[in-house]
């Protein structure tokens, strides 16, 4: 039987992970897809993508394009999602110029970067974003990534 808590403070839950939750870190291999390529090539100078890759909605694109970005299951979060290991506001993407950093905001489960639970990370080309059940690959504007080679 999961426990339940609710850190975030809206009065409903989110359940936490039994002992038994498969937390491993396993990178993603898998060939980009057509789409995904030009979604990425697409992308402008300060604008991020984020694909998922596991979780309800694997294969769903959301664009990161403004200095804050709320990651949860509240309704009104920029990238919702609906899953009760996923915290209201759970994460938060804040943009300086093109660096994109991952900031937990206290959530229940814990956030991760390539397999590391963070506080706060600078996000990296390819990393993987583990919130929730949900897996996400983040990749940068090439754009961006070509002015800082």
């Amino acid at each position: 039987m999961p426990r339940l808590g609710g850190h975030d403070g809206s009065g409903d839950r989110t359940q936490t992970f039994g002992h038994d939750s498969d937390l491993s870190f396993v990178p993603f291999h898998g060939d980009l897809s057509t789409a995904e390529l030009d979604a990425v090539a697409a992308l402008p100078s300060g604008a991020a993508l984020l694909l998922v890759r596991e979780g309800a909605g694997a294969g769903a694109r959301y664009l990161v394009d403004g200095d804050r970005t709320m990651v949860g299951r509240h309704p009104n979060a920029a990238i919702f999602l609906d899953d009760v290991t996923v915290s209201r506001r759970h994460a938060e993407i804040v943009r300086t110029g093109a660096i994109f950093e991952l900031v937990d905001q206290r959530s229940l489960n814990g956030t991760y970067v390539s397999g590391e639970r963070v506080e706060r990370s600078q996000l990296r080309n390819g990393d993987e974003l583990r919130i929730g059940k949900f897996r996400l690959t983040f990749f940068s504007s090439p754009r961006d990534l070509q002015a800082n080679s």
